[in-house]
């Protein structure tokens, strides 16, 4: 006869916690802090959304841009970090807000997450297709460069994401261990091939003032169309709430998801910024690189092949496709997670089926139901004209960028009205936690009103030549499903939404309450 095991301490904070361990435990510090790293992917997000930034505004915007947010964004790691401390759930955000708020407040923010969840892994995997189908191509797999080849590719590769994340959360963990390093060593190799063996390297001067005015609003000129390309490097971090959601899966949660948020941020602000320096010095023209006849809509693919020899451009875009498709696995692995817990709370339709698990301890029916919806909202680059494809990627991070900052905005937003009133875990701010979490803030807000504006000029209504097709899908999928949401909660969820469930009817013995709003 085995006696039973005492609980951990992970296992007794999720008790107080109000959940009883059924996800497997199985995660190191250093597979936390490998998941965000990968789905925030400087490979994915630097070189897919590249396009975005080096047409509003230049090469200034890759210079400048990238410095300026991942700066701005470290203030509102460090203020989700406090929060993923205190609270260790693979509720993660709509948890906090719950707590904090009340449940139309985690009601909203983990609908909110969730959207983003969709929209960053459809993003994801979108531009993982995007280089996947060139790599095909090197390699003599015919199978074309047009929106339907990618658009295929894409479904293929959430079907792939899809049956891997089903195996078990040990092969999750080993594959984003080995995906931390493949990214580490992947922009290493990019920075000394495109270093050592472009042909042509732009100077200083060039790479840090040469400008691209594309402001499209007809005012602001190249300050306006600088803000408008900062997309590129604002998308490109987002899903280091995957440290958060993996908080039920992961050893000395309260320490590890704060510590796999924070470094992840420092991490890829610093190696990003190298790997995208490194390919705006390889450019040799500018303006062929920005034309779409030329470049697909994608200027990193075609600025590697017009740098480097076959063999190069061929090897680093291996290496690049390679880490896309770590980077959406792991955003699957990251948003099955979210959903599930907020499925366990009752908040999603058909809750039981989402938050079910395999006998492997995994949310199967949570994968499938992300990976549907991220093929679901790409739909829209198949429908518009061929030349707008690019568009409706740009609004999916769009979606995804706002979706996901607007859900990490509101717990931080309740956690400054707590004060002094929140009980801290045992990573914290201390009295910093004012102006970390104001700056975090106002960021937040300015960053959401810029993201939800047309990045080609014809998507405004006042262009002579405006067209439908153009137009900024980010705010009117937001707008109509969040207006979808909240009919919801007035006219029906407000009488049964509660907020989190408990599983553990008392916490044990001794523990402290977790304070509520």
């Amino acid at each position: 006869m085995t006696a039973t095991s005492p609980p951990s301490d992970d296992e007794r904070r999720l008790a107080e916690l109000g959940y009883k361990q059924e996800l497997s435990r199985s995660w190191s510090g250093f597979s936390n802090f490998a998941i965000s790293f990968t789905i925030v992917s400087i490979l994915t997000g630097g070189l897919a959304s590249y396009g975005i930034g080096l047409a509003n505004g230049g090469p200034i915007t890759m210079a400048w841009g990238w410095p300026l947010v991942s700066v701005m964004v470290l203030f509102v790691g460090l203020a989700m970090a406090e929060l993923a401390s205190a609270y260790p759930t693979s509720g993660g955000l709509y948890w906090w807000a719950s707590e904090l708020g009340g449940p139309i407040w985690g009601w909203f923010t983990g609908w909110f997450n969730l959207i983003g969840q969709i929209a960053v892994t459809a993003a994801i995997d979108y531009g993982a297709a995007i280089f996947t189908t060139a790599v095909l191509n090197v390699i003599g797999i015919e199978i074309g460069t047009d929106r339907t080849a990618i658009f295929l590719v894409f479904a293929a590769i959430l079907v792939l994401h899809a049956i891997l994340n089903a195996i078990g959360p040990q092969l999750s963990a080993a594959i984003n261990n080995i995906s931390a390093w493949w990214h580490v060593g992947g922009v290493a190799i990019f920075v000394l091939v495109l270093g050592i063996g472009a042909e042509h390297h732009q100077s200083i001067g060039w790479v840090f003032t040469e400008t691209v005015d594309n402001s499209a609003v007809g005012f602001g000129g190249v300050a306006f169309s600088f803000l408008l390309g900062l997309l590129h490097a604002q998308y490109t971090f987002t899903g280091y709430d995957a440290s958060a959601h993996m908080s039920e899966e992961t050893h000395d949660a309260s320490r590890m998801a704060a510590k796999g948020i924070i470094n992840t941020i420092i991490v890829s602000a610093v190696a990003g910024y190298l790997l995208i320096l490194a390919v705006t010095f390889a450019i040799r023209d500018l303006d062929k690189t920005l034309d779409p006849a030329l470049n697909s809509g994608y200027p990193v693919i075609y600025i590697l092949e017009n740098a480097l020899s076959p063999f190069w451009s061929g090897l680093l875009l291996v290496i690049a496709a390679i880490a896309q498709l770590f980077c959406g696995y792991a955003s699957v692995t990251s948003a099955s997670r979210m959903l599930f817990a907020f499925a366990r709370d009752g908040a999603v339709p058909g809750s039981a089926l989402w938050s079910k698990l395999s006998a492997r301890k995994v949310p199967v029916n949570a994968v499938l139901f992300i990976s549907f919806f991220a093929f679901v909202l790409l739909i829209p680059s198949m429908l518009v004209p061929a030349a707008n494809a690019p568009t409706a990627y740009a609004a999916a991070t769009s979606v995804a960028t706002i979706g996901l900052y607007i859900a990490y905005g509101i717990p931080i937003l309740l956690r400054q009205r707590h004060g002094g009133r929140f009980r801290t875990g045992p990573w914290q701010l201390g009295s910093w936690y004012r102006p970390v979490g104001a700056i975090a803030l106002l960021w937040i807000v300015f960053i959401s009103l810029l993201f939800i504006l047309p990045m080609d000029d014809r998507g405004y209504p006042w262009n002579d030549e405006f067209t439908w097709t153009a137009v900024n899908y980010a705010p009117l999928t937001l707008v109509g499903v969040v207006g979808a949401i909240a009919v919801w909660w007035f006219a029906s969820a407000r009488r049964w939404f509660t907020g989190p469930k408990r599983t553990v009817a008392e916490p044990p013995e001794n523990a402290p309450a977790v304070e509520s709003a």
